[in-house]
């Protein structure tokens, strides 16, 4: 008995552990760069825990031109607790959902219209509350990887 006392102690306190960084309730702030075949944007994003491998959020992406604006909607699953691995590092899938808008016309090979994409990502904080991450995902106006920052809140 006190053997499968000790085992069930110590794998709720690893799943306790290995939950997301943001974990439920946590706030970040995302932003970096953003490349594809047609601009290379900056982009900006927020997420909110609402679950501890669950977050949600807004997303914002814009070239460096001020052509072309992308305002969308964002939730993302934390795999850390079902692999197991520690806070330092942040492995995570998504889906993405909102608007691309064509502002002006240089850039006549992306369209204006409805955005939905997916998502895959890590991040790599390197203290409490920095850390940088990588992430490619496709839609279906574009494909794009994102490197930046993420600031724990």
């Amino acid at each position: 008995m006190k053997k499968i006392f000790t085992l069930v102690f110590c794998l709720t306190t690893l799943f306790a552990i290995a939950q997301s960084p943001i974990g439920k309730g946590g706030k970040q702030l995302n932003f970096g760069v953003s490349g594809n075949s047609y601009y290379v944007p900056a982009y900006v994003s927020f997420e909110f825990g609402v679950h501890p491998d669950i977050t949600l959020g807004p997303q914002a992406g814009m070239d460096l031109s001020f052509d072309y604006l992308n305002l969308a909607f964002r939730g993302d699953y934390h795999f850390n607790t079902l692999i197991g691995i520690s806070q330092e590092w942040d492995f995570y899938a998504g889906t993405t959902a909102g608007f691309s808008i064509l502002i002006g016309t240089e850039n006549v090979t992306v369209k204006n219209g409805l955005y939905i994409g997916l998502q895959v990502g890590g991040r790599w904080y390197w203290s409490d509350r920095w850390g940088l991450n990588l992430e490619f995902g496709g839609s279906n106006l574009f494909g794009n990887a994102r490197i930046g920052l993420s600031l724990k809140m």
